[in-house]
């Protein structure tokens, strides 16, 4: 290279600088307002192609920036989640395959009550992302389950914020330990899917601190997402993507947010109210929002200075990006090691709600399976929290992996049926949405079979199944409650089977909870295993013969009716014998909103605080079927020698001079009193005086999983509760209070359980 050669490129070089991590402030100073724009306005505008797109690169990812190349600043690219990464199994041109791993669903995550194993299951699911070239995973989704019927549960964790919180934290920690980022959503109050776009969800600002907030502030205190998705729908009559209050004042000013914040895809109507209100990333993008932006600058409607505040924390996404670093991905990650966490943490995840006997059982013996769902299983749900699996091992494949033994006439009755249910179904799915129900196949109550199958089997297992996702709520009748056909085939199999004095199983393959207490009679036994991802026959079977011990607690109660629901009065409701209108559902009015239709246009959050355990906890505790918390295992645990210990602030390492206490600390002793191997969870409750301000008869504070104990052996967990998070927010002082008294910190193993207790006092 000549010395002239050199110098000119010494001079470019100096003239233009390019990206670094430490000279955003002077990137920004040199980008132009279009660039500016284009940086916020994702890949689906192409007004500004002509300066500078890369290729998104990864066929089946949601999204991407547009790169700026003359500053050196790359695309980055973001596919959705959340129980695995979700882009196309096949690219045009090649025989490669790119599947990823189906892990568990959120609420199965979240029923294994351990964030070690869930940082575990992210740890491997962020190692996919990195290795097939996607930068950002949409997810984990986190909001409270408010409402059976939401149609989106399934992506989500729990009714309680604290349980949600810490397990959203493990993933994020787990994914983002891989170098990629995450993106928790959807903030706020996408608490149901109907009307989504357009539904204000009216709340009072205590319920939205303790409850709806508090699990995305847990998450982001402790693991720092890269980045946050704002949710469709209204917030008080303010769009959440539009909401200063809840963008600027709440998530960064008060709790220290440090990433970028970009819309669900093509949410909000104001671009500029978007930025002036620090929603930085605006996606998928389109010309109108481009356009929109820029002029909104040039009228003066918009500052200069919230638009370059955005910048700066885009460009602090993108930093930290493998795109921006040049990570060579593979498009190979290990689906082998990945299958084997998928499956540890499903086996932790299933639930044991009854057992009369019944469990364990087999291999050993003869058994009889139906139910239309054990040929069919269910290994997550549809829309944007569905993944492109290598492959979903049913009931009836895992059973034979475990060399049980089926019932030859049932077996090859279903297995010649259903053949011809795949393909029914496959036909209208295939003409439906990818966000839609998917078809299922029609139970089947074969009476005979039944009957025959009750002399030569050692028992029966019945399985049912429920499948739902975005964009619609679940039908009251139809996948709340169990179907004629299902109630129908459970009531003959349950005759025929306990004439013979044979017990019967349940096994729920559910996203989301069913009414159990109308037929919970009727079976020996039920097993939740939920929608356990691609090895969810292997786990199921390991738990029904007692290879693994069921260890799962739910994350929600389970209501004796839909009616004892304390949102049953404020939630949409779709009806199996009237036709789905998505034109009343999804009122599609731009920017326009219509306070018309209760539930649909507007949503009242009367019950405020109370959600889930908290209402019928205090309000009404024979409103029941099973408690949140509540699992059962094949051995038995004794708590014993439960204290309470105090740790008081410190500077520079010695004990403050007021002697301020700022946490407590619980050890519970667990011992295994059993005959089998298995974990425990230890859940802390704490019943606040209730004096001066209005609480719940207990609030979940802290939990524990013990390790894997033998008969006999034992262990000591200790729980922490920061003396902060005994605080409620005082919405005459606009800030959080704790109240002075007794507060009595109850050891349990569900929140309807008297369990252990000690009480300490706050002056």
């Amino acid at each position: 290279m000549s010395m002239l050669t050199l110098i000119l490129a010494a001079a470019l070089s100096a003239a233009t600088p390019v990206l670094r991590e430490d000279n955003i402030p002077e990137i920004v100073s040199l980008l132009t307002l279009e660039e500016k724009a284009a940086i916020l306005v994702g890949c689906g505008s192409t007004a500004f192609d002509g300066i500078g797109r890369n290729d998104i690169g990864v066929k089946g990812s949601a999204g991407a920036t547009h790169a700026v190349p003359r500053l050196g600043i790359p695309s980055i690219v973001f596919a959705d989640g959340p129980a695995g990464l979700r882009i196309d199994p096949t690219r045009p041109g090649t025989d490669k395959t790119f599947y990823c791993t189906g892990f568990p669903i959120g609420t199965m995550l979240a029923s294994t009550w351990n964030p070690e194993i869930v940082r575990e299951v992210g740890e491997a699911m962020g190692n996919e992302v990195l290795e097939y070239g996607v930068d950002v995973l949409l997810a984990p989704g986190m909001n409270i389950h408010r409402n059976p019927l939401c149609g989106r549960n399934f992506e989500y964790f729990s009714e309680d914020p604290l349980l949600a919180g810490l397990i959203a934290a493990a993933y994020v920690e787990g994914i983002q330990s891989n170098g990629v980022g995450t993106s928790v959503k959807h903030f706020a109050l996408n608490n149901q899917e109907l009307n989504r776009l357009h539904n204000d969800a009216r709340v009072s600002m205590r319920a939205m601190r303790e409850i709806y907030l508090r699990a995305f502030e847990i998450a982001i205190r402790k693991a720092q997402p890269w980045t946050l998705m704002t949710s469709y729908n209204y917030i008080n009559g303010t769009h959440a993507s539009e909401a200063p209050w809840l963008l600027t004042d709440i998530l960064r000013n008060d709790w220290g947010f440090e990433g970028a914040v970009v819309t669900d895809w093509g949410g909000g109507y104001d671009t500029a109210a978007q930025i002036h209100a620090g929603n930085d990333l605006i996606q998928s993008g389109s010309d109108s929002r481009y356009n929109a932006l820029i002029q909104a600058v040039k009228d003066g409607r918009l500052a200069m200075e919230d638009v370059d505040a955005c910048v700066t924390r885009a460009l602090g996404l993108i930093v930290k990006c493998p795109a921006f670093r040049g990570y060579k991905h593979s498009d190979s990650p290990d689906l082998q090691a990945h299958a084997k966490v998928c499956r540890a943490a499903a086996d932790e995840g299933v639930v044991l709600l009854k057992n009369k006997g019944a469990l364990p059982a087999g291999p050993d013996g003869v058994t009889a399976l139906l139910g239309v769902t054990s040929y069919a299983f269910i290994a997550g749900g549809t829309g944007s929290g569905d993944v492109h699996r290598p492959y979903i091992v049913d009931l009836q494949k895992g059973l034979a992996d475990g060399g049980f033994t089926l019932e030859s006439g049932l077996d090859t009755f279903y297995t010649s049926y259903m053949q011809d249910e795949h393909w029914r179904c496959a036909m209208i799915d295939g003409q439906n949405s990818w966000v839609i129900d998917r078809e299922r196949p029609i139970e089947v109550v074969p009476e005979e079979l039944i009957r025959q199958a009750a002399d030569k089997a050692d028992r029966a297992f019945v399985t049912f199944g429920r499948v739902f996702g975005e964009g619609k709520d679940r039908d009251l009748h139809y996948s709340y409650m169990l179907q004629d056909r299902e109630i129908e085939l459970l009531r003959r199999v349950s005759e025929e089977f306990h004439a013979r004095g044979k017990k019967v199983t349940v096994i729920l393959n559910i996203g989301g909870v069913v009414e159990m207490e109308s037929w919970k009679d009727m079976a020996d036994a039920i097993l939740v295993c939920w929608q356990p991802g691609e090895e969810g026959g292997h786990t199921v079977a390991s738990v029904l013969c007692g290879e693994v011990n069921p260890s799962g607690r739910l994350p929600m109660t389970i209501s004796r009716s839909y009616e004892d629901e304390p949102s049953a009065g404020n939630f949409p409701r779709i009806y199996a014998d009237k036709p789905f209108n998505y034109s009343f559902y999804r009122r599609l009015e731009g920017n326009k909103k219509d306070y018309t239709v209760k539930d649909i246009d507007y949503t009242d959050y009367d019950e405020g605080i109370y959600v889930g355990y908290r209402y019928f906890g205090t309000k009404a505790p024979r409103a029941v079927c099973y408690p949140f918390g509540y699992g059962l295992s094949y051995t038995s645990f004794r708590w014993s020698d439960m204290k309470v210990l105090s740790r008081y602030a410190q500077s520079d390492g010695v004990l403050d001079p007021d002697g301020k206490i700022i946490e407590y600390m619980v050890d519970i002793q667990v011992t295994n009193i059993g005959s089998r191997a298995g974990k425990d969870v230890v859940e802390l409750y704490v019943k606040a005086p209730g004096k001066s301000m209005d609480k719940p008869e207990r609030e979940l504070k802290a939990f524990a999983k013990t390790p894997l104990l033998q008969p006999g052996e034992s262990c000591t967990v200790r729980m922490s509760v920061p003396v902060e998070s005994l605080a409620s927010w005082d919405e005459t002082a606009e800030g959080w209070e704790i109240e002075r008294g007794r507060y009595r910190f109850v050891a349990a193993r569900d929140a309807a359980e008297k369990g252990l207790a000690k009480t300490i006092r706050i002056r």
